[in-house]
């Protein structure tokens, strides 16, 4: 059976390598340790078809060590330790040329699994590299997570997804032979969600589609063919992020029917429970926030409550937590107000501490002014004293800006109340 153009151009150095280049550049942290024959356990996160798989082959080919591979969706306990014991008997104790255990979606991996990576980490028996499209901070668990780096691939770029595109046309040994002019890419990009893989598996069945000598590639063409063939790409699972996004999206514009839809199109494909409310617990705080506080409650409540049930009772409380948030009052002024003070902090650098904010716990300190005009609020009316808390460089700048919610204007009263005489509430 003949390979896909994804696998037939996947590349084999760094060298070929598209994207990530703080990882794999010249100065990239992971060229970095290649070159010197070190390579730590670690977990590569990122979105899906950005090369996570790749960049661990690479590693172990140039630093030519033995390289075993595992899919979390489809191994065990079992096959963890058949590959252990290979490794251990492939490979040097306690040097830098352990073998490389690669394991796809580790993030898959149960507790008693991911339990089962300890001692082989630990002990130096196998160097492992996971790879994950989820949080690991969520999804491995901490006595593995502390044992491993973490290195993020960004999602990419237009810029390399044209690359990768122009990449296959001149280096595939089919489609060198072929008259491929590449018009247009807005629809191949948007297609593929980002996903290399998926980018290539819909450029060679429009290719395939050609029958004329040369092949022009359009929006067109491109959007008829694969609606055609969708089912083609319903079977890979990578609808996953368009399907999530559909149900955040719904809840967001106070829809509970597209919500529930969307979350039973997520609950029959066999998504998992956690993923999902994890999910509904960021939008809880991004898209409710202060507009009803108890969303964030409600969230948490049941994600710690899928977590402890399952399937298939865990559908009803799902439901139920993504049709009140559906029907909750909305607000995203708590989510615009950390995102304005972050840019404000990479823009002013490390802003001196006010004098009379500071802690003083020595006599030196005390002597220099250290929280001497500093007035406790509790000592004043209305526990509230008149006084600057930011930098001042950046006084009276305003972060927070209340929404017009009944919730949030309740405290754009109590803002403009206390600081009418500084910030227009």
């Amino acid at each position: 059976m003949e390979a896909p153009l994804a696998e037939r151009i996947r590349p084999q150095k760094l060298g070929e390598y598209i994207s990530q280049l703080h990882l794999v550049g010249e100065q990239g942290s992971l060229t970095q340790q290649i070159s010197k024959g070190i390579i730590p356990s670690l977990i590569l996160w990122g979105p899906p078809g950005t090369g996570k798989t790749t960049l661990a082959q690479i590693m172990a080919q140039e630093s030519k060590r033995p390289f075993y591979q595992l899919s979390a969706i489809h191994s065990g306990v079992k096959d963890i330790r058949e590959v252990i014991e290979k490794a251990k008997q492939s490979g040097g104790l306690f040097t830098s040329k352990n073998p490389i255990l690669f394991i796809d979606e580790i993030h898959r991996f149960s507790k008693s699994q991911q339990d089962s990576l300890l001692a082989a980490v630990e002990k130096g028996w196998v160097t492992l590299i996971g790879a994950t499209t989820e949080n690991p901070s969520f999804e491995v668990i901490p006595a593995l997570l502390s044992r491993c780096q973490v290195y993020i691939l960004n999602a990419f770029t237009k810029e390399d997804l044209e690359a990768l595109l122009k990449r296959a046309i001149n280096t595939d040994a089919q489609l060198k032979n072929k008259k491929i002019d590449l018009k247009e890419t807005e629809a191949l990009i948007r297609l593929s969600g980002g996903d290399g893989r998926k980018l290539l598996n819909i450029f060679e069945l429009v290719v395939n589609a050609s029958e004329s000598d040369t092949i022009v590639i359009t929006n067109d063409k491109v959007s008829h063919l694969v609606q055609k063939n969708t089912v083609l790409y319903d079977k890979t699972g990578e609808q996953h992020y368009d399907i999530v996004s559909a149900f955040i999206k719904s809840i967001r514009g106070s829809d509970p029917n597209g919500a529930v839809y969307w979350l039973a199109r997520m609950i029959e494909g066999g998504e998992d429970v956690k993923f999902i409310a994890r999910r509904m617990l960021i939008l809880a705080s991004e898209d409710i926030g202060n507009a009803n506080p108890t969303a964030l409650i409600m969230a948490n409540n049941t994600f710690q409550a899928v977590t402890t049930i399952g399937y298939p009772e865990s559908r009803i409380i799902l439901s139920q937590c993504a049709i009140y948030l559906a029907t909750s009052a909305k607000s995203n002024a708590s989510y615009m107000a950390i995102n304005k003070a972050q840019q404000i902090v990479k823009q002013t650098g490390d802003l001196s501490v006010p004098i009379h904010l500071r802690n003083a716990p020595t006599k030196l300190m005390k002597e220099l002014g250290y929280g001497e005009e500093y007035k406790y609020s509790h000592d004043f009316p209305n526990n509230f004293a008149n006084q600057e808390f930011l930098p001042k460089e950046i006084i009276e700048t305003k972060f927070f800006v209340p929404g017009e919610n009944s919730r949030e204007k309740e405290l754009r009263t109590f803002l403009k109340n206390r600081w009418k005489d500084k910030y227009d509430y």
